[in-house]
């Protein structure tokens, strides 16, 4: 009698979701590298600076702030949340606003002098939006969201801090300009201009900020969370 080869089961495709699911207790330090790296290059080895030249470095200013966000989304929920967000507050009114006020007393000695005093106070200021940004999103995440959610939330609030709302509010409601009357089009507003390539106008920049919030509200409207649940399934 002659024995039948038994047939090899098929071979299935590596499940990247729930490969990362099994490994989600120590994932989270992943994109803590890169964040903390291109944070502390942008904030203490590059010079200041007010404007954007080009994609690239646009793309480059905005690694830490993505690295964080998914950070924020894989960290453990754990049992000290409520020493995390403490300690969070803590930074924020013993470092990052004693910080910002000490920027605004050199920038009130030096302005008459020194044109680029104003670029430490803007960049300070940038990094204190994306660290209100990321305590919400801890809290959230360490208050029980899942980190489809948290995710998208923080992907969501990315797209809201630059479609360039604070530039058109900005030139809404700052009545002091230099010609007297407001101006036509956006000077100061270089994260619009590597897209436009050029100082965008303010219809220009009102359909730059639809387009942006409308992204994030599509961003939050995603099903994620089902889309992983499937993922996980048996």
């Amino acid at each position: 009698m002659t024995a039948v080869r038994p047939e090899s089961p098929p071979a299935t495709r590596l499940n990247w979701v729930r490969a990362l699911y099994e490994r989600r207790r120590w994932l989270w330090v992943v994109p803590v590298v890169p964040a903390a790296v291109v944070a502390l290059l942008v904030m203490a080895v590059l010079p200041p600076d007010q404007t954007l030249d080009n994609l690239g470095e646009f793309a480059l200013k905005l690694v830490p702030f993505g690295c964080a966000v998914a950070a924020v989304a894989l960290m453990p929920r754990w049992r000290v949340a409520p020493w995390l967000l403490l300690l969070a507050v803590f930074v924020y009114m013993g470092y990052l606003d004693t910080e910002l006020v000490l920027r605004i007393q050199e920038y009130g000695r030096t302005a008459l002098t020194d044109e680029g005093t104003f670029a430490p106070i803007y960049q300070f200021e940038l990094f204190i939006t994306t660290f209100i940004v990321l305590f919400a999103l801890m809290a959230y995440r360490l208050g029980g969201a899942r980190t489809a959610n948290v995710l998208k939330t923080g992907l969501a609030a990315i797209l809201v801090v630059i479609s360039g709302l604070n530039d058109l509010t900005f030139w809404a409601a700052n009545d002091v300009w230099a010609a007297g009357e407001k101006p036509e089009a956006l000077h100061w507003a270089s994260h619009m201009i590597v897209f436009t390539g050029g100082p965008p106008s303010v219809p220009t920049a009102v359909v730059f900020m639809v387009v942006h919030l409308a992204l994030a509200g599509v961003i939050v409207a995603l099903p994620v969370g089902k889309w992983v649940d499937r993922k996980l399934a048996p």
